[in-house]
């Protein structure tokens, strides 16, 4: 969905287990919202955003954070109902949440359409048995196959979490899990690479010196193989590493954190591709690629790295770039001379 998404965080409630890697206060970074004032904030959370709203795209309201369907029948009606005077007057076209893939059935689906819900995101994170029970999720890999088929099945747009480098994750299994969430087709993917946060049984393994996390630069590498692969299925991954935010950060103790990851990723993409141009013209004494404006910066990489890395590699190619308004994003043209 294209326009503006206004996000409210329902930070870690209705979640019945604490995972190994949780901490949803520190990656969220909002107050709780109790039952008498949640409506109230709501309200003005959702004016505050409308604010900002300067075109006629469609509104989106997102409760992230927490397991939505796992929250209490109450409370989930408390929030849709604090969203239906803005379903109704059209200011927003629909709402999205995220939960757990154990908190879902054919009726919670048909409740949340009925509402106006019309995206679900399902907290994955792994599609290996052994690795969900490592870290405490307390489901199964089965468990998320049928949670995005009830969805399918139910008319909702399904979109898929995955944490690259949880415990137990192998390169193999995580490639496995990657292929089997394309088997699902999901309408999108979020790819958010573990990191240790302050308080969490994640930090206690880490401290003790029982489990490292990934580098960025394997993160990296990871991420982008596994973006490329979703691509390829037309499978769109939305969003690569966490948002920032001043939280996130004082509370992260270890991991691959970047404040713009997906950046990075995208960047390493480029350069790989640039790489084989210029190794299938190795005789080459000068090349300059030409790509649209809107990619230039991934192409030339944080500080121009990937220009000077690709000069490194070939001293005796002289490599230049040429970005242009009227190309279409994401194509690479290059001139040999």
């Amino acid at each position: 969905m294209s326009g503006l998404i206004i996000p409210f965080f329902i930070q870690h409630q209705g979640c019945p287990h604490r995972c190994l890697f949780c901490d949803q206060h520190a990656v969220t970074g909002n107050v709780e919202a109790t039952s008498e004032n949640i409506q109230q904030q709501l309200t003005k959370t959702i004016e505050q955003w409308l604010g900002f709203r300067k075109d006629n795209h469609p509104v989106q309201l997102a409760f992230y954070g927490g397991s939505f369907t796992c929250l209490d029948e109450q409370v989930q009606q408390t929030l849709l109902q604090g969203a239906e005077p803005f379903l109704q007057d059209g200011s927003i076209e629909s709402v999205r949440v995220s939960t757990r893939p154990d908190c879902l059935s054919p009726e919670i689906c048909d409740y949340l359409r009925v509402h106006g819900v019309k995206t679900v995101e399902v907290g994955v994170q792994s599609m290996d048995d052994q690795v969900l029970q490592k870290v405490a999720r307390g489901h199964r890999a089965d468990d998320s196959v049928q949670a995005v088929k009830i969805l399918k099945q139910s008319g909702l747009r399904v979109g898929v979490q995955l944490l690259p480098g949880l415990p137990g994750e192998t390169t193999s299994s995580f490639g496995a899990g990657v292929k089997k969430v394309i088997g699902l087709e999901p309408d999108f993917v979020r790819l958010y690479p573990l990191l240790v946060l302050q308080g969490t049984g994640l930090a206690d393994l880490y401290k003790h010196s029982r489990w490292r996390p990934l580098s960025l630069n394997r993160a990296i590498t990871l991420v982008r193989k596994a973006r490329a692969a979703f691509i390829e299925c037309n499978i769109p991954v939305i969003r690569m590493g966490l948002q920032p935010s001043a939280e996130l950060e004082q509370n992260l103790l270890a991991g691959p954190y970047h404040p713009a990851f997906g950046e990075l990723v995208v960047s390493r993409e480029w350069y790989l591709r640039a790489r084989e141009v210029l190794s299938r013209n190795s005789g080459a004494t000068a090349v300059t690629f030409v790509v649209s404006n809107r990619d230039c910066s991934a192409f030339l990489g944080p500080k121009r790295q990937n220009l000077q890395r690709l000069s490194h590699l070939f001293p005796y190619c002289m490599v230049t770039v040429e970005c242009k308004n009227d190309l279409e994003r994401n194509s690479l043209n290059y001139v040999v001379g």
